[in-house]
């Protein structure tokens, strides 16, 4: 019988939070189930194993990730859209560094696996932000690889304390944010105004 109180989502968010201070690679059954202050067979009430768990946690954490950036672009078109879209996933990835690894590091696992359409709500988002540029329809999913690879590799960078220069990174994320703006205006066949 399951303990009292615990159920597979508050398994999943015990093992989002406990990813987020260890780092996702490093979360087991064991440390969750210490962290839970039960013993590691009770967890197995809940999920499969430790790929389900962290199955799980890629989940709610692309589903947090959809519903920030969709909640963050509303009203916006273009630059401030880009804006609101590269500070809401930096935010969220220095905020939750083992969930963004999760939501970016997990793969389906079958025709009914609710993560595809997770992961499809936060493109179709990106997509959305994108389309002030009038970045056509054969160019997008260049356009999203672009602004998905820099925003992922720079938020990796300011976790592991890459930035090894005197230099702010907060002066470097502005002047990153012009860069794809002016770069996104560039390939545009109709530039955004």
């Amino acid at each position: 019988m399951p303990r009292a109180g615990l159920s597979r989502p508050g398994v999943i968010a015990a093992a989002a939070e406990l990813a987020d201070e260890v780092g996702f690679q490093e979360l087991t059954m064991g440390l969750l189930a210490q962290r839970l202050g039960i013993r590691t067979p009770s967890l197995y009430k809940h999920v499969a194993d430790l790929a389900d768990l962290k199955h799980g946690v890629a989940i709610q954490a692309m589903n947090e990730v959809g519903e920030e950036v969709r909640d963050a672009l509303q009203g916006r078109a273009a630059r401030d859209a880009l804006i609101a879209l590269l500070t809401t996933l930096r935010s969220y990835a220095t905020a939750h560094p083992g969930r963004y690894a999760a939501a970016n590091g997990t793969r389906a696992t079958g025709p009914d696996d609710p993560l595809p359409v997770a992961g499809a709500r936060v493109v179709g988002s990106i997509a959305a932000a994108l389309r002030g540029y009038g970045i056509a329809d054969a160019d997008m999913v260049h356009a999203i690889r672009t602004i998905r690879s820099t925003i992922d590799g720079f938020a990796m960078l300011q976790q592991t304390e890459g930035f090894q220069y005197s230099e702010d990174p907060d002066d470097t994320f502005d002047w990153m944010v012009q860069f794809i703006d002016q770069g996104l205006r560039a390939m545009a066949p109709h530039p955004a105004s």
